[in-house]
């Protein structure tokens, strides 16, 4: 009976259920500290030797990630196992202690949330050990925390939901499904004065109503429409574009953007047949002359291209040969045109398409802007007689005279820009009216004869006697000056 009453007392003793007691060592602290061993111990126990190497699957990815752990779950257990059993035979002494047995433990068994109180045990822990902190410490939580989805899943007002998006909030708009709902939203969005936002329910809206409704709903809705018609412009969606300038009846609106067309395409030939195209849409009457320029200044750009690229292969032209062209003129503005033209075709009749004259005739090119042009384009050449016979006119008497339409001060700048010889920029100094600005330019330029004549008819012989100074010492500048000087003195008396 007392062998009995002591079998009875070694069972209770022996049980794993504890009484409860008030130890430091049974609370909830203890408990995550010891799982938090087990789970670090476990880590050592997969690892390789060397942490900072980086283990590789045959498939490239990272061995521990979570599409590793995907994969390898799916290609079954048994040959991970085994390889996992010689790697443990292969390392430390430390891992020896461990049980031989095949245990079904994986790491992807922590990934796929499966039983790891049964593969604990068969790796010889216990398996209160491995607590749900401990498996978050290891194998974190991927998904988002519940909190986080109260953004898209709350019932927000339209105008609830644009105060989030002003303050960058996510918000999902696909539970406004009514149209009312959709319309209301847009207004609240235009109320708001926030230009990102309305452009985001202009694009909800685009996708979830037909063309027809939402062009009808903009109609009236003005500062929408203009967000939507930049919008289209930006992102290039020019058919979506087309149909709603045709809606909203904008004849020209609609000639204008298909014109703009023409920018995507590449090729010459091409180009030129979409431009003659372009000619016949309902442009407004000065639209329309620009149109027809444009076509004929890229029809004449095709011949002039054809026939200065056969001339310069050919070698046949010295000025092709002194100055290579360094570029196409095909699709370059008139204005560099016209200059090309001056500088490669400046002597050619008006008759050819290649002439200065008959560009200026054929683009009714204003007298000012041909002279800065092909000023610019003979000097650059250093042609200082087609400067001087461009800048001569004659009148019904047959007197010549010098003549700018764009201001010889600015005459005197490109010769100079260009460097002009101080006797040619001389000539045109002289020529400018005012003489604050001749005495301006000819003291920039070192043109002395100028600033000595000017102070010479201006009398002011104080000026004249500073200017001494400038000028190199025995000159003929100095005596020139000191000629005048002493024809006053003598004057005086």
């Amino acid at each position: 009976m007392s062998r009995a009453r002591a079998d009875e007392e070694e069972y209770w003793h022996s049980s794993k259920f504890r009484a409860f007691t008030f130890d430091d060592e049974d609370d909830e602290l203890s408990q995550l500290k010891e799982s938090k061993r087990a789970v670090n111990s476990l880590r050592d126990i997969v690892d390789d030797d060397d942490d900072d190497l980086e283990r590789v699957s045959w498939s490239g990815e990272p061995v521990g990630s979570i599409s590793w752990s995907i994969k390898e779950t799916a290609s079954g257990s048994t040959s991970s196992l085994e390889g996992r059993d010689s790697s443990l035979q292969k390392g430390s002494s430390s891992y020896a202690a461990l049980p031989k047995q095949v245990s079904s433990y994986s790491l992807s068994s922590l990934f796929k949330g499966e039983d790891h109180h049964v593969s604990c045990r068969q790796m010889g822990f216990p398996s209160e050990s491995l607590t749900d902190t401990g498996v978050k410490n290891y194998a974190p939580e991927l998904r988002r925390p519940k909190a986080e989805y109260k953004d898209y899943t709350s019932d927000w007002s339209p105008k609830d939901t644009v105060r989030r998006m002003q303050r960058g909030k996510v918000c999902s708009l696909e539970r406004f499904r009514s149209l009312q709902d959709k319309l209301v939203l847009l207004d609240e969005a235009v109320a708001g004065h926030d230009g990102n936002v309305i452009t985001a329910v202009l694009i909800f809206l685009k996708r979830t109503l037909r063309r027809e409704i939402l062009f009808r709903e903009l109609e009236v809705r003005q500062v929408a429409l203009c967000h939507l018609i930049h919008f289209l412009k930006e992102t290039g969606e020019q058919k979506f574009l087309l149909d709603l300038l045709r809606f909203l009846d904008r004849t020209e609106e609609v000639a204008l953007s298909q014109y703009r067309e023409h920018l995507n395409i590449q090729d010459v030939e091409k180009r030129r047949e979409f431009l003659k195209g372009c000619i016949g849409l309902p442009f407004s009457a000065e639209d329309t002359s620009h149109i027809q320029d444009h076509y004929t200044l890229l029809e004449r750009q095709i011949i002039i291209e054809a026939n200065d690229r056969h001339l310069e292969m050919a070698g046949q032209s010295e000025i092709f040969r002194k100055y290579p062209r360094k570029a196409s003129i095909l699709n370059m503005p008139l204005v560099t045109t016209l200059f090309y033209s001056c500088f490669y075709h400046y002597t050619e009749a008006e008759g050819t398409f290649s002439s200065p004259t008959n560009l200026k005739k054929t683009f009714k090119i204003p007298d000012k802007q041909y002279v800065l042009t092909a000023l610019a384009a003979r000097a650059k050449l250093r042609a200082w007689n087609d400067v001087d016979a461009l800048l001569t006119t004659k009148n019904w008497l047959g007197y010549t005279k010098k003549k700018a339409p764009i201001g010889f001060h600015r005459v005197v700048e490109i010769l100079q820009r260009n460097n002009a010889p101080v006797q040619v920029l001389q000539e045109y100094v002289r020529l400018v009216e005012d003489v604050e600005n001749r005495l301006n330019l000819a003291t920039k330029y070192k043109c002395h004869d100028v600033v000595i004549e000017t102070y010479r008819d201006l009398k002011d012989r104080i000026q004249l006697t500073a200017y001494k100074c400038k000028v190199e010492r025995g000159s003929a500048d100095e005596e020139k000056i000191n000629s005048i000087l002493n024809n006053t003195v003598r004057s005086a008396y």
